[in-house]
């Protein structure tokens, strides 16, 4: 009698050393660290680092690290320009996909280092093309970009146009760490 095996089931789709779902167990692992060791106790900023460099960052570091995230929170004008014109009815997904697509319009740098200054680029905008698509396909203006709150706070201000409580902003920083990395799509 020949064995079938279910779906994936057996079958070794990737692999990566950033972080391990062990679902049988319900368990999940960033760089070495449980999930529960992380979520509640580190801010999403902190996972980033922790996700790029294998570590977790001192003072320092992490300063660094949000200093040049919210540096980078601007978009170009023809981003702009695209998400305006984008059909209101556009799936968010796809809006957000071609938004960074044209992002690499704008990236010309080559090397190591490009590449963790493009990791800061892309991570910075994410959030504001989703933003402000959303605002846009309200018909509402869009806010100024502010450099004194965190990622998640950031977003919830670009949404609803108005500081987040920080119950709000904790709650999707939680989410934003949980969901931070899964080794691949999580659907998957």
């Amino acid at each position: 009698m020949t064995l079938v095996a279910k779906g994936l089931e057996g079958i070794v789709a990737n692999s990566t050393a950033i972080s391990d779902v062990r679902g049988d167990i319900g368990q999940l692992i960033y760089a070495g660290y449980d999930i529960n060791e992380l979520a509640g106790k580190v801010t999403f900023e902190e996972v980033i680092y922790l996700l790029w460099h294998g570590e977790l960052p001192n003072r320092s570091q992490l300063d660094t690290l949000t200093g040049k995230l919210r540096a980078a929170r601007s978009l170009p004008p023809q981003v702009v320009d695209f998400l305006k014109s984008a059909p209101a009815d556009a799936g968010p997904m796809d809006v957000i996909r071609t938004g960074v697509s044209m992002l690499g319009l704008f990236d010309h740098e080559e090397g190591e280092k490009a590449n963790y200054e493009r990791s800061i680029f892309i991570t910075s905008k994410i959030s504001l093309i989703a933003a402000y698509f959303h605002r846009l396909r309200q018909g509402k203006e869009l806010p100024p970009i502010r450099s004194d709150l965190s990622e998640a706070a950031h977003f919830l201000y670009l949404i609803n146009g108005e500081a987040p409580t920080q119950e709000a902003a904790d709650t999707l920083d939680l989410a934003y760490v949980l969901h931070a990395d899964h080794g691949m799509n999580a659907s998957t």
